[in-house]
This record gives structure tokens, sequence and C-alpha cells, in this order.
């Protein structure tokens, strides 16, 4: 599975909402789907319970991971990320195009 994680901003590059840009709000590892706020979005009729009302919702649904592409933090980019070990031992992922660390 790609390295993008949760919060990580990414461009959609396949599917009815291809160019639209947005952050990870969630990883389906199991399923190798993300869900991206604001893309892929459906209209959901909802119940009204004691804490929710009555009404049509939008509900962002999850994305094939293979149909978007990760941004690189420094420059907005299109970008992948490659793993690098620090001295002391720890990993951070780091741009492949500017070399930036990113988290």
């Amino acid at each position: 599975m790609a390295k993008i994680k949760k919060n990580d901003m990414v461009k959609v590059i396949a599917g009815k909402d291809k160019g639209k840009t947005g952050k990870v709000l969630e990883v389906l590892v199991a399923e190798d789907k993300v869900v991206v706020e604001g893309v892929n979005v459906y209209k959901k009729h909802q119940k009204q319970t004691a804490t929710k009302e009555a009404g049509i919702v939008d509900k962002s649904m999850p994305i094939h991971v293979s149909n978007v592409v990760a941004l690189d933090p420094k420059t907005g980019e299109p970008t992948s990320f490659r793993m690098k070990t620090l001295e002391d031992g720890k990993r951070v992922r780091v741009s492949k195009k500017t070399g930036e660390t990113v988290e």
C-alpha cells in the first residue's frame, strides 16, 4: 500500500472527482482505500435518533488508494514518499522531489 497517512494532502488522479484535492480523513488499510475530505461525496438519508436529526446529509465515501497521489507539503506538487532512517534509528517519510521530511 502507498505511504499515505491520515491528514496528508492528496490529489485525485482518476474517477469522477479527477483533479480535486483534499485532506485524508481516514485510511482503510484492509480495503486499500482512503476517505478524502470533499471527494466522492454522496447523499445519505438519515433517520432521526436521540442524538441526530432526520434529513439528508453529505457523506464522503472511500476511494481506492491507487486513484490518489500525495502532494508535497512544501510545493503542493504531486510526489511520492520514501522511508529514511535517521541516526537515532527513527524512520521518517521523505518527499522524493524536494527531500523534505514529512511530519
